[in-house]
């Protein structure tokens, strides 16, 4: 059986425990919800069944009956609430506290670091500047940023990065490295998310700070069918690739910008 650490869902854990003691005993579904005082004998098979949940009282009795204890123990009631979480403040929460406590065991956890990449604007535009600004320390970085960011900030973000593999420092420059963070669980929505939101709101302040010269804002808004939708995403996508082949062909770069595509309904589908 894996490591709990590769885990985020606690119920695909329960499930593995059970099917590793089933392979090599006469283990069953029964025995385990007795093993952790439940009168239900298939109350745990229907909990890994994703059709009911653990409370907090019985997360604890199903880490006694798989003998979790310390780090383990911690790290799966750690799952539970990510699992049970109603909302993204809550889920990044949670999932730090499993990335807190990989990190306290000295252990990795599964996209860490694209999570921890993808949940701030700093370190995308700290990625794009630092190359281009051979000896700058951390301060004058922090200086050409359009929003408050402090060194501390940007130091933290350059560490984080050479360690992640997304640069690498040579004497005291540093070099954008050809790496993509690709996170594969249900917690890199959460990430991005939080990211959308601090670009749209810097979107927002945008209109006021800058000039018309110097940013470009545009909408529609329109009637369509669902068909036209996925046609209009495909010309998006297509858009969106041209304009990431530019950049990569861009002779220098003279300021980070962002670019936001935004399609979203205004009103609610026809109800029938």
């Amino acid at each position: 059986m894996k490591p709990i650490i590769e885990y985020q869902d606690y119920r695909i854990y329960m499930q593995d425990f059970y099917d590793e003691r089933k392979r090599v005993s006469s283990f069953s579904w029964r025995e385990f919800a007795r093993a952790a005082g439940f009168s239900s004998p298939t109350y745990l098979k229907l909990v890994c069944e994703g059709k009911t949940r653990l409370s907090p009282a019985g997360t604890d009795k199903v880490g006694a009956a798989m003998h979790l204890v310390g780090f383990e123990l911690e790290y799966f009631k750690a799952m539970v609430t990510y699992c049970h979480a109603q909302s993204d403040f809550e889920k990044k929460k949670a999932f730090e506290l499993m990335l807190e406590l990989a990190k306290n065991c000295k252990v990795k956890i599964v996209d860490g670091e694209a999570f921890k990449y993808y949940e701030s604007w700093v370190h995308p535009v700290v990625r794009e500047l630092a190359p281009v600004m051979p000896g700058a320390t951390p301060g004058e970085i922090a200086k050409r940023c359009c929003h408050e960011v402090s060194a501390g900030d940007v130091r933290e973000s350059l560490d984080f990065m050479v360690k992640a593999g997304l640069l690498k420092k040579k004497g005291v420059a540093y070099e954008q490295l050809d790496a993509h963070l690709k996170g594969t669980s249900d917690v890199m929505p959460v990430a991005l998310r939080t990211m959308h939101r601090e670009m749209a709101d810097f979107a927002k302040e945008a209109i006021e700070q800058f000039p018309a010269s110097e940013r470009n804002f545009t909408g529609l808004t329109m009637g369509i069918s669902a068909e036209d939708y996925e046609q209009i995403l495909n010309e998006l996508e297509v858009c969106r690739k041209k304009i990431t082949q530019i950049a990569l062909n861009s002779r220098g770069t003279e300021r980070v910008y962002r670019l936001n595509l935004q399609l979203f309904p205004l009103t609610w589908g026809e109800v029938k």
